[in-house]
């Protein structure tokens, strides 16, 4: 048996498979489209995490169920430096939870919020580790398609990581991907014109965040849908450095990232895709190896005195949310033939993992496609040894005011 917990009137088995109860809930930290996000406690390790978690009927309600299992697999396939990995997944009756690593620092939209524009040396630092993540990414043939300021999280060392695989993808070079996914901002040309898109647009989705980073503004934009795809498709490359000064070197690889020909955009033109990076002047003398061990001090440092995050979302999960989470027993033994189509997949496909336990595994090339249940039982099939996730109002999205709310596939 486990160790025993007084907290609850029956003990807690932590020998056995992980669940809600190995955990103390905190406070609540943020909040996305398909869940929201609290500091938890393991009970037993006493090591922090963060718990994303994602109730079942909204999922189900938003069609969303495709994405939630496609963004459990994907996550157990990764563990990198610069990524929020996954370290426990499970669910119960009402929920399915990922329990992450915690990021005190808060995400980059935060801190561009109340600071204006960034630091070059900053953005620089931050680059790094994030081309070393997204050559990572790419290895393990993942494709993140909502690269942005929101989904790049600082830890309480003001270490980059990404986060937020709810749109990613494997991909295949046989054939490329044409379903439209991720914010409309960061999009790159290839995805709006609808000729086919592989790896190579989460270097232009970084490039357009490395912009807004130094300059507190996008590139590209437009007041309609339409506006915007024009704009990323044909308006010229322009930096306001007559407000905002930037180095030669900052200015070249800014070029090189937001560069409509993917055989000339950095990133996109050696086998191992950090070479390009690293041979990059604006990084200068920068000790690669030093860096993807976190052995560097970051030139900024989160101040982890004061809340990295909206303290609204407390306020919002304990006085406006009608069943605030809190620890609840599963049914036993469930019926799954019973189950709705759609939360019996959720409970054959969203599966336990214990990263204590569990050998990390890929479901490419091997993984069987996910297919998403109708509300007739009927399965509607994907194909091409990836999920390809079915666009809804909250896969492509704006991310800032001043843009078009969601762009219709």
């Amino acid at each position: 048996m486990g160790a025993v917990c007084c907290c609850f009137s029956e003990p807690i088995d932590f020998d056995g498979e992980v669940n809600l109860y190995h955990f103390d809930l905190h406070r609540a930290v943020g909040k996305g489209a398909f869940g929201k996000v609290r500091v938890v406690e393991h009970k037993r390790f006493k090591k922090l995490y963060a718990l994303k978690y994602v109730e079942k009927t909204r999922c189900i309600k938003q069609k969303a169920v495709a994405n939630i299992i496609q963004e459990r697999r994907l996550l157990e396939e990764i563990d990198h430096a610069f990524v929020v990995n996954m370290r426990y997944a499970f669910q119960d009756d009402e929920n399915c939870f990922f329990v992450l690593d915690l990021m005190l620092g808060g995400d980059l939209r935060f801190h561009l919020e109340r600071k204006g524009p960034l630091p070059e040396s900053v953005v620089a630092f931050w680059l790094a580790q994030l081309a070393s993540a997204l050559t990572y990414l790419h290895k393990q043939r993942i494709i993140h398609r909502d690269l942005k300021p929101d989904n790049i999280l600082l830890d309480s060392q003001g270490n980059a990581h990404i986060t937020d695989f709810n749109v990613a993808i494997h991909y295949s070079d046989r054939r490329p991907h044409t379903s439209v996914a991720g914010s409309i901002a960061y999009m790159a040309p290839e995805i709006l014109k609808n000729k086919g898109y592989s790896w190579q647009i989460d270097w232009w989705s970084l490039g357009i965040t490395i912009y807004e980073l130094l300059f507190n503004k996008r590139p590209f934009d437009g007041k309609d849908v339409e506006r915007m795809k024009y704009s990323i498709l044909n308006q010229a490359l322009e930096f306001p450095t007559d407000i905002i000064p930037l180095s030669n070197h900052g200015l070249d690889m800014l070029k090189q990232l937001i560069e409509r020909d993917t055989t000339k955009r950095i990133g996109c033109r050696t086998i191992n895709q950090l070479d390009d990076f690293r041979d990059h002047l604006w990084f200068g003398s920068l000790e690669w190896d030093k860096l993807e061990a976190k052995e560097l001090i970051a030139p900024f440092i989160p101040d982890l005195k004061q809340a990295n995050f909206d303290v609204s979302y407390e306020l919002d999960e304990f006085l406006m949310v009608e069943k605030p989470l809190t620890h609840t027993k599963r049914k036993a033994n469930a019926d799954l033939e019973k189950l709705k189509p759609e939360l019996r997949q959720l409970e054959e496909h969203f599966t336990i993992y214990d990263y204590d336990r569990s050998q990390r595994q890929s479901y490419y090339p091997h993984n069987q496609p996910v297919h998403t249940m109708t509300s007739a039982g009927q399965p509607t099939h994907y194909r091409n040894g990836s999920l390809q996730l079915q666009p809804t109002a909250t896969i492509a999205e704006a991310s800032r005011s001043g843009s078009p709310d969601v762009f219709n596939s």
